[in-house]
């Protein structure tokens, strides 16, 4: 079942979060020179001395793979990487949003992408963590409101011309941001739950996947569709990022690509074990030169 009617070739996205941050800008300059699309960028604000917070996207709810990991600033690293590279795109996966001021991170999303040239996307998800909100002095309770009023004024501000807005949550009188893109910041929902999947139906320009076998993202994707139909969002361009198995055999993508699947995200090492990172960087540009050597190529 495709989502959507589309003649673009898949789009390739290269993976990489809680290395050694002197790598993040060697390999931005390789994965562009490698073929791919663009790059994500890991989003992570501190640590919890303690927490009873549980984590959707490991099988035990663990988060302790987090200690001592390194998380530089979502935002100023995507304006590094981009000021080394020219065409590579960066997607944040996830910046968490309600625990920001949005007018915040319209500025600095905004700046991020005009230095860029647009290469920014803004890849959005709500915290699973309750310490992220005490530490950020934001309620947790209310949290969904808040990230749909927070990307109501992302949109509103990124696009130049006075904007005010008056929520349940958000007051704001009408202001404008300089400097703003040349084009919309595509703006992609992260998550698995119902009300995620809703969210991306009908607020976003996308939707992004955390990873799972392929039965479960058949039923994620049926899910997404289900919704952008009630939503009456069916016609309307939307990109689909998935982590999948299937994405490393050429076949895999071909099969992802006829689900409607638009960009593929490939990582080469397992982010979520416990303990420091000990690939080199020379590990990981052949890494992903192995990949795009026999994937890429073989698709563009």
């Amino acid at each position: 079942m495709r989502l959507d009617s589309r003649s673009e070739a898949m789009r390739f996205t290269y993976a990489e979060a809680m290395t050694n941050p002197h790598f993040y800008l060697p390999l931005a300059r390789a994965a562009e020179q490698a073929g791919y699309d663009s790059m994500t960028v890991a989003d992570s604000i501190c640590y919890p001395r303690e927490s009873d917070s549980v984590y959707p996207y490991t099988a035990d709810g663990s988060r302790d793979f987090l200690e001592d990991k390194a998380f530089p600033e979502v935002l100023i690293l995507a304006a590094a990487m981009g000021a080394v590279t020219s065409t590579l795109r960066f997607t944040t996966f996830v910046l968490k949003l309600p625990v920001r001021p949005p007018v915040l991170v319209a500025k600095q999303a905004s700046t991020v992408a005009h230095l860029t040239n647009n290469r920014l996307s803004l890849g959005v998800g709500v915290s699973p963590w309750r310490e992220d909100f005490e530490v950020m002095g934001v309620p947790f309770e209310g949290r969904g409101t808040r990230m749909n009023e927070a990307i109501d004024i992302l949109r509103g501000l990124t696009g130049g011309d006075y904007f005010e807005y008056h929520g349940q949550v958000h007051e704001l009188p009408a202001v404008k941001l300089s400097p703003v893109p040349t084009r919309p910041i595509p703006i992609l929902i992260g998550g698995h739950s119902d009300a995620a999947l809703r969210r991306a139906a009908t607020r976003g320009d996308g939707w992004m996947h955390a990873g799972s076998e392929t039965a479960e993202l058949d039923r994620l994707l049926a899910r997404l569709h289900r919704f952008r139909e009630e939503a009456d969002t069916t016609d309307h361009r939307f990109e689909i990022h998935v982590i999948s198995p299937e994405a490393y055999t050429v076949d895999g993508i071909k099969r992802l690509e006829d689900k409607g699947v638009t960009d593929v995200v490939v990582s080469f090492r397992n982010p979520y074990s416990a303990g420091p990172d000990m690939e080199s960087l020379d590990t990981k540009i052949a890494h992903l030169q192995g990949y795009a050597d026999s994937i890429i190529a073989r698709l563009k």
